[in-house]
């Protein structure tokens, strides 16, 4: 794809696809990679075939890219697209608005379970792919998974299951899923709520699903190749859902909040009192409507909204607790700061945190929730850094002991780099050279050697 003023914003400067599948052996290292990481760093992002040009950033085709790392060395870097039916010119949405769940650009996350990697998107089912990032295919859990799935699943860290919902343009709009430790899909349950709308996260705790039922709708008048047909909705309104996570119960305790978007969840825990607590970033009307019209989504009557109509539009990390006991809901807001991305210790998984890691302005932040401490690590120049994954040491006692690594991108299509900084102090330990660019991308997962 030809670089130039004309593209869309999504398609230029680090947001830039790459045109072929590439790869490199001996990658230089700067400082001292932690001889204990030994595995691979996967991300998933968009990265249009050469000539395509959608309408939205989250609508290109899926690229992961990916690091071996071994004994303090980067072995190889690879990219390779998630070879779907999409790439076979399949369409987006059918005409009857029912998603062919292997047709669509699996371009959001991937993750391993039980052994399989899977990439993700939440509009269509899962590709299994190798250890290499080779396409295998479309994987439905042995037939049984009948909906879309989540690009962003939770795994429980005691129990070893993952929970994931799927969402569809047709009741029933919202289905929750558990899959054992050992891969098998036990469990499907309909969630009634009151249409399709974009549900990209929830959140688990050790005895509930948090789903948030958010006013960005399904507008089959905008559904179009390469575009995103959601819009905001001020009538539908916003609200969290509190639900079992005993087996069959689908009964969900709701909770009315102020009007908002969230894209991602950090984490949620229920407190000595028995109240569920949600840290998530929070986008307000005018904040989503900004940041939908940047990435090429419509936003319906009144367009972006601008500073001077509404003040400061930023995302930031924000707190719900949800009290069952009173039947209220209260809300704060955590930083000022520009927040997303937030990522924390999977250990802790719906239980009590203290840290959040998110990329903020070109930079990964990290947020101490107890003392209310912020730490900054700047990407310098034009790079940018991409999402932090956390790595927990071998040998941590601490919810911070371990490493975060971050793939960046440059505004300049300068190559790209891996950055291991050490999650404690946000020092930078280790630099990466890759030696080509890498697009901005969504989310990634560190993936240790299996035995």
């Amino acid at each position: 794809m030809t670089e130039g003023t004309s593209l869309p914003g999504h398609l230029r400067g680090r947001f830039a696809p790459v045109p072929e599948e590439r790869e490199a052996a001996g990658l230089t290292v700067r400082g001292s990679l932690p001889p204990e990481l030994d595995g691979r760093y996967l991300r998933n992002g968009p990265n249009p075939l050469p000539g395509e040009v959608p309408g939205h950033w989250f609508t290109g085709s899926g690229m992961l890219h990916g690091i071996r790392l071994r004994g303090g060395h980067a072995e190889w870097y690879r990219n390779r697209w998630v070879h779907t039916r999409e790439l076979a010119g399949h369409p987006f949405i059918r005409r009857n608005l029912t998603l062919d769940l292997a047709a669509t650009p699996t371009n959001t996350h991937v993750i391993r379970h039980a052994g399989m990697i899977l990439a993700l998107c939440e509009v269509g089912l899962p590709y299994w792919v190798t250890d290499e990032l080779e396409t295998v295919g479309p994987y439905d859990f042995g037939g049984r998974l009948r909906t879309a799935m989540t690009a962003r699943p939770k795994q429980d860290p005691v129990t070893g299951e993952l929970h994931l919902f799927g969402t569809g343009f047709a009741a029933p709009y919202l289905t929750y899923h558990r899959v054992t430790a050992q891969g098998e899909l036990l469990d499907s349950r309909p969630v009634e709520v009151p249409g399709p709308t974009m549900m990209h996260d929830f959140a688990v705790t050790e005895h509930h699903i948090v789903w948030l039922d958010l006013p960005v709708v399904f507008d089959p008048a905008r559904a179009r190749p390469g575009g995103m047909p959601y819009r905001w909705d001020d009538g539908y309104g916003a609200r969290i859902g509190i639900m079992s996570r005993t087996p069959g119960s689908t009964d969900v305790r709701w909770y009315d909040i102020d009007d908002c978007y969230v894209f991602h969840v950090g984490n949620a825990y229920e407190d000595t009192h028995g109240r569920i607590v949600l840290d998530a970033v929070r986008h307000g009307p005018a904040g989503f409507r900004n940041a939908w019209s940047g990435l090429g989504g419509l936003t319906g009557p009144g367009g972006p909204a601008t500073l001077h109509e509404t003040g400061v539009v930023l995302p930031v990390l924000h707190r719900w607790t949800l009290d069952p006991a009173a039947g209220c809901v209260t809300q704060s807001q955590l930083d000022d700061h520009e927040a997303e991305f937030p990522t924390h210790n999977e250990a802790m998984t719906g239980h009590p945190h203290r840290y959040l890691y998110t990329v903020s302005g070109d930079g990964i932040a990290k947020h101490d929730l107890k003392s209310g401490a912020r730490h900054l690590y700047n990407a310098p120049g034009s790079r940018h850094a991409g999402e932090a994954v956390f790595v927990p040491a071998a040998d941590g006692t601490g919810e911070d002991d371990g490493w975060l690594l971050s793939l960046v991108s440059d505004d300049h299509g300068q190559a790209g780099e891996l950055l291991v900084l050490d999650a404690r102090e946000l020092a930078l330990q280790a630099t990466v050279e890759l030696p080509y660019p890498v697009p901005a991308g969504f989310h990634g997962s560190w993936l240790p050697e299996l035995p």
